[in-house]
């Protein structure tokens, strides 16, 4: 979608996606190196009584989540911030995830292009939020 076919107020809902004990160890190891994510017998004596995702990971799965949706197709030209990121509730193994995005901005600056802002909202099987933030990306008029 063209950045003039957004509306403030749109919401779109995505497919779900199933996080696994596999997928969080493999996205631990290279970008978030830490004992909650990879070490299963000292994350069980933690907090949170077992692995978490990490939240860049969870991130990354909203992220994924509002690509794979399509409504940016080839009109994204390319992402430019984000803001008021909250990790809220840890992810677990066998968390399924679903993304709410609520178009919240769009500012035309130029003839053929402007800044589109979208609020990603991620929750898990049982309804609970786990995630927030804006997004901000270029966008083909």
């Amino acid at each position: 979608m063209k950045l003039d076919e957004f509306t403030i107020g749109d919401l779109f809902t995505t497919h779900r996606y199933k996080v696994t004990e596999a997928d969080i160890m493999s996205f631990a190891k290279t970008y978030d190196p830490q004992y909650m994510h990879l070490d299963k017998e000292k994350a069980q004596q933690g907090r949170f009584n077992g692995l978490i995702a990490s939240g860049i990971h969870t991130l990354s799965i909203s992220f994924k989540l509002w690509i794979e949706a399509g409504k940016y197709g080839e009109d994204v030209i390319a992402g430019t911030h984000m803001n008021h990121i909250k990790f809220i509730k840890p992810v677990f193994p066998d968390d399924e995830l679903q993304t709410v995005v609520e178009v919240l901005k769009k500012i035309p600056n130029k003839k053929d292009q402007g800044l589109l802002t979208v609020l990603l909202t991620t929750f898990n099987q049982h309804e609970d939020k786990v995630f927030v933030g804006e997004l901000t990306a270029l966008i083909k008029r």
